[in-house]
């Protein structure tokens, strides 16, 4: 298939770079706790060995900001470092990684009298003094809500662009430009939507392309597949990961599946004709990453997948969360909401907290309001 690119600038990443026409780069990020520094070496080099371009470490707090410190001795990949909460966290590792991510619904949490322009300018100080690219991560289950507040409730794609938007103007004012986008759903439409919406007003601006919390393949791969064939088809897209819910030891899969969805758009063969139906069940869940409180979240959520099989052909939604970042959006938003804690499970119907269960009792629980969504219809 031709495609023709979108003509964004280039943004170096360590040896590589995407934008300006190059390659499309397939990233993924690591699942291993990153104060378990050899896990996390091993899982980095894992991925990179499957040709990972960029891999993302979390860094939540000093300790990890130290293991990452030793990770970054042992391996020559192209290191992004995820920072949530606390942005102050990029000046222990700006000097030891090749990108830095931040979402915009973040910068609310630490030091709330700062604006976030004070933030933002913070960040892309250190992201210059140390030749840092840098990612505006917005996710639907964590978005401004500023922005929020100023569209109708239903319109979840208009303040994830309005934010991504107003953070590019921003960085641009200040001269930094080494920068690219990423508007994540769990829903592959909305990604579309907001993708091509968003290229069509900064054409300049490289897309990291992604379906967040994809879920467990084959279906996660599918509606991945979806978004991807529809936004690279057009030009849109310049680096990419596969958001999947995987065990560890097989991490690297997602790996895999970016460069085969992509070699497939590029020989033509797509398969949009497969598309997860959105009037049956549909499983959310996010990949597993250093952030999960309990690795017993990867099996619950196939334990979900198995269970509810009765209930394929009803339209509704269940999310499994693995952590506090974006469980609480994204559950909020489900039919069917599994919050996943070290310890308990928070279940929720519809937004509402139902209660917090253990792991070995959250299935039971699960299955009484399911069927009892099922029954009123």
């Amino acid at each position: 298939m031709k495609i023709s690119r979108n003509n964004t600038r280039e943004v170096f990443i360590g040896n590589t770079s995407i934008g300006n026409e190059q390659p499309i780069v397939v990233q993924s990020m690591c699942a291993t706790r990153t104060q378990d520094i050899d896990a996390t070496i091993a899982q980095t080099n894992a991925l990179q060995q499957r040709n990972a371009g960029v891999v993302r470490i979390a860094v939540d707090n000093k300790k990890d900001a130290a293991a990452l410190i030793e990770i970054r001795k042992a391996t020559d990949a192209n290191l992004s470092v995820d920072l949530q909460e606390n942005y102050r966290m990029a000046a222990l590792v700006a000097p030891h990684v090749d990108k830095i991510r931040y979402n915009p619904g973040h910068l609310f949490h630490h030091e709330k009298k700062k604006t976030w322009q004070q933030k933002v300018s913070y960040l892309a100080d250190l992201a210059g003094q140390h030749n840092c690219a840098m990612r505006v991560g917005v996710n639907c289950g964590s978005v401004d809500p500023d922005k929020l507040a100023q569209y109708d409730p239903r319109d979840s794609v208009s303040p994830m662009l309005d934010s991504a938007l107003e953070h590019c103007a921003y960085l641009d004012s200040i001269g930094f430009t080494q920068y690219c986008v990423s508007l994540k759903d769990s829903d592959p439409q909305k990604v579309i939507t907001a993708n091509i919406r968003f290229a069509d007003q900064r054409p300049d601006v490289p897309l990291h392309l992604g379906v967040t919390e994809a879920g467990m393949p084959p279906m996660g791969v599918i509606k991945t597949r979806i978004a991807f064939e529809q936004l690279i088809s057009r030009g849109i897209g310049d680096t990419v990961r596969v958001s999947l819910t995987l065990p560890n030891k097989i991490k690297a899969d997602e790996v895999d599946a970016g460069h085969e969805i992509i070699a497939d758009i590029y020989a033509g063969r797509v398969r949009s004709v497969v598309a997860f139906d959105p009037d049956k069940l549909n499983i959310i869940s996010c990949p597993s990453c250093s952030r999960v409180e309990n690795e017993a979240f990867i099996e619950l959520a196939q334990d979900v997948k198995e269970m509810t099989g009765y209930a394929e052909e009803h339209n509704l939604t269940i999310a499994v969360m693995g952590c506090r970042v974006n469980g609480p959006g994204e559950t909020d938003d489900a039919d069917l909401g599994l919050w996943c804690g070290p310890k308990q499970v928070n279940l929720k119907r519809r937004g509402e907290k139902l209660g917090a269960y253990g792991y070995d009792e959250i299935l039971g629980k699960l299955k009484q309001e399911l069927d009892a969504l099922i029954a009123i219809g």
